[in-house]
């Protein structure tokens, strides 16, 4: 784990970047919204891991959808990273964390990694580009940028662009973000864990996994053409849980000799063997979204028995930079014990 000066480094870095930042807030996935439901394991669940969430038994879960970029200002309609992040609250207070974006995999594997990503991904002025300096870019196999949305003036692309340019591993996470466009629904994304865990089953066995959420209803984005909406997310989702519930499933991939365990910018193979974990099954909107989203401090090494952290160097930086945000915002019931 890192230690707690590194972790505030972590978070002012992050802070430093933001056009602007809001205190007592999140620095970054700023808006969101909480939202109730429950979980209940698949039948195959249990043989695997022994966390007391996959036993069968219905457990009670909040859910946290976010926009990624830091800031009051709602943006729904813009690309842009979407979190999900779960509380199954189980036995005692602790609970367990599953903190997932719809980025499939991250653009730096190591503390040092982010710390010079921060120093050249700054905003920049947002120009539009001529069209035949984007097609200069096609040419050269790089994604032109794309022309600000209306009333957007600062470019937060451009310097992860040449970040990736630079660094050969950042480049699949990079252009994932560059390229992932607006959901429809927060129900209609899915979202990715990144990091690999290790989990335990009934004999003892240890298995390396990594866990996806993925939308019954299936993944639809907006039409990246049209002229963005500032916001529709939240409204959405409240129409769509007064009609009927919207369902996940949580899918678990096992990882093989040779996969990366500790390093959350490289994917596993495709073939890998993936079993449905169980479905979340969300309810409704929460009434009281201060204390049912806002005021609920995630953790992903926040976990039930049974599963536990990998030596992902950014996974064990999280937890002392979450923990660091969580005081910042001055506090939350769920405390890491």
């Amino acid at each position: 784990m890192v230690d707690t000066s590194t972790a505030k480094r972590l978070v002012q870095a992050i802070i430093d970047n933001l056009q602007q930042p809001v205190p007592g807030r999140r620095p970054v996935h700023t808006i969101g919204i909480g939202v109730k439901g429950e979980f209940v394991a698949s039948d195959v669940a249990r043989a695997y891991c022994i966390a007391e969430h996959f036993n069968g038994k219905p457990v009670r879960v909040s859910v946290r959808f976010s926009n990624g970029l830091g800031g009051v200002k709602q943006h729904d309609g813009w690309s842009d990273v979407r979190g999900m992040a779960t509380r199954f609250h189980i036995s005692g207070e602790r609970g367990s964390d599953l903190i997932a974006t719809t980025l499939g995999e991250f653009f730096v594997r190591n503390v040092d990694d982010f710390f010079e990503f921060n120093k050249i991904a700054k905003r920049e002025k947002y120009e539009r580009r001529p069209w035949w300096r984007k097609f200069g870019d096609l040419l050269q196999l790089k994604i032109p940028p794309r022309n600000p949305y209306p009333n957007e003036t600062e470019n937060v692309d451009q310097g992860a662009l040449r970040y990736a340019d630079r660094n050969r591993f950042a480049q699949l996470g990079i252009f994932q973000v560059a390229l992932i466009g607006a959901p429809e629904s927060y129900a209609r994304a899915s979202y990715h864990a990144v990091h690999t865990f290790w989990v335990m089953d009934p004999d003892g066995v240890r298995r390396p996994v990594r866990f996806s959420w993925q939308p019954v209803a299936g993944v639809r984005n907006t039409d990246p053409k049209a002229v963005p909406h500032e916001k529709y997310l939240f409204d959405e989702l409240r129409d769509r849980l007064q009609r009927w519930p919207a369902r996940f499933m949580l899918m678990m991939t096992i990882g093989e000799e040779g996969d990366a365990l500790d390093d959350p910018t490289k994917p596993w193979p495709a073939r890998r063997v993936r079993v449905a974990m169980g479905t979340l099954t969300l309810i409704k909107v929460s009434e009281d979204q201060e204390a049912d989203g806002e005021r609920i401090s995630f953790n992903p090494c926040r976990l039930a028995p049974g599963i536990e952290v990998s030596n992902d160097p950014i996974l064990e930086a999280r937890l002392g930079a979450y923990e660091v945000s969580r005081e910042m915002r001055g506090g939350c019931p769920f405390k890491w014990r």
